[in-house]
């Protein structure tokens, strides 16, 4: 079903560009874990110059006819000489075997972390790999009079993405940055409905782990001339494109930074059912804080939303985690805080887990369990307390506190071991 007020012929954005995409307005779900309550587009662009016509990124599989008829009406396939692949993820590539078949004289480029995704995409029926290149930022192919220059912008969200820049036109073929999943038959942003929601939510769930790399990515393009951001997903950004650069900029830096950005942060997470993992919390907070140069802060679980301590949680330098345990294993709240850290980069943070327990005890070891699979340091084995603790234990809370504390700040004592010890 074509989507009202867009025909199967190609949109001009300047003379000789041309978005050769797809719309899906019916999408409500996007690789399982994102909404699109407006559905996505697929965007796909020609750009042609006078020695040669490129292809940047292609659509999804099942698009693949309304793209080939758009890209018809302003080239044919003898034409193209030049096939960019941004990201070659299935919504941006699932057009490609089919466009090589038929515009066999084109030569690929694609990024050097992308040679491998290639050959895994391209399996029977292609007997053999197309002509390609590798390339990286300031690599450049003339299609006479138009330059295609590339920006490495690696893990936006895949390792594999890059950008590509019109030099001459100021047109920035941007992949998956600075688009969204909103799909608008209008197409551009100054004529398409409200989509700062998607925008926002697009960011937060798709390039939010890779926050550093936004940054190195906005030092690549902010000093470019900017006329049009043409993104791989939802509408293309001709009005104030300049502004979209800036929004991401203002994600990607912290709202609010800790005032004393010497002292490491330790945040101490629990939920209590009686009490008992509500003393050991304070317990190692009292203890973590008897080392100068650590701050810490204490939230009960109880009183919020997991997804409301993201921010404070990607600025810590340290998290703790303590859960009663409850039917063999942790509170449901404690899973969905660390369910809602997948969209923040946490990697190589300290985290430690502790909870008092009545039975059996398992919810300690199960958050270790889950603070390693998202990649964060467990050198302190955690803490469990069989009911109330006492006086002695609320001591070992406490000495957990101030060995998590030296962790944080690199006073931790190494013990010399004789070899003697690891014989016999």
């Amino acid at each position: 079903m074509r989507p009202a007020g867009l025909s199967d012929a190609a949109v001009e954005l300047a003379p000789g560009v041309h978005w050769v995409g797809a719309l899906d307005p019916h999408l409500r779900s996007f690789d399982i874990i994102l909404k699109t309550a407006n559905g996505t587009s697929y965007n796909s662009y020609v750009v042609r110059g006078e020695t040669g016509v490129a292809v940047i990124d292609t659509v999804k599989e099942n698009y693949a006819d309304v793209f080939f008829r758009r890209l018809e009406s302003v080239a044919r396939y003898d034409e193209i000489t030049t096939i960019v692949l941004n990201h070659l993820e299935p919504d941006h590539s699932g057009a490609l075997p089919e466009l090589l078949r038929r515009a066999p004289l084109a030569k690929v480029y694609l990024s050097t972390r992308a040679q491998m995704m290639l050959k895994a995409l391209l399996k029977p029926p292609m007997s053999e790999l197309p002509d390609y290149t590798p390339v990286t930022t300031g690599d450049e192919v003339d299609l006479g009079g138009r330059t295609l220059r590339f920006l490495h912008t690696p893990y936006l969200h895949w390792p594999d993405t890059q950008c590509t820049y019109l030099v001459e036109d100021g047109v920035l073929f941007s992949g998956d940055v600075f688009g969204c999943h909103f799909c608008d038959a209008r197409l551009f942003n100054d004529l398409a409905g409200d989509f700062r929601f998607s925008f926002e939510y697009y960011y937060q769930h798709i390039m939010r782990p890779f926050r550093e790399h936004v940054l190195d990515a906005l030092a690549l393009i902010e000093p470019l001339r900017l006329e049009l951001i043409a993104p791989a997903h939802g509408p293309l950004l001709r009005h104030g494109p300049r502004d979209y650069v800036l929004r991401y900029r203002e994600l990607a830096t912290p709202r609010l930074c800790n005032e004393a950005r010497r002292e490491k942060t330790l945040v101490i997470f629990y939920l209590s059912a009686y009490g008992n993992t509500r003393r050991m919390a304070e317990a190692i907070a009292a203890g973590a804080e008897r080392l100068a140069g650590v701050r810490v802060s204490l939230y009960d679980l109880e009183g919020g939303e997991a997804d409301g301590f993201t921010d404070l949680v990607e600025e810590a330098d340290g998290l703790a985690i303590g859960s009663p345990t409850i039917n063999a294993d942790a509170v449901k709240p404690v899973w969905d805080l660390l369910s809602s850290l997948t969209s923040v980069s946490i990697k190589g943070k300290l985290g430690v887990a502790f909870g008092s327990y009545g039975w059996s005890g398992e919810a300690v070891r199960l958050i270790e369990d889950r603070l390693r699979g998202l990649k964060l340091r467990v050198p302190v084995d955690g803490l469990r307390v069989k009911l109330v603790p006492d006086d002695h234990e609320l001591d070992a809370c406490r000495a957990l506190g101030q060995d998590v504390a030296r962790h944080l700040t690199g006073t931790v004592e190494h013990r010399a071991i004789d070899l003697s010890e690891l014989v016999g």
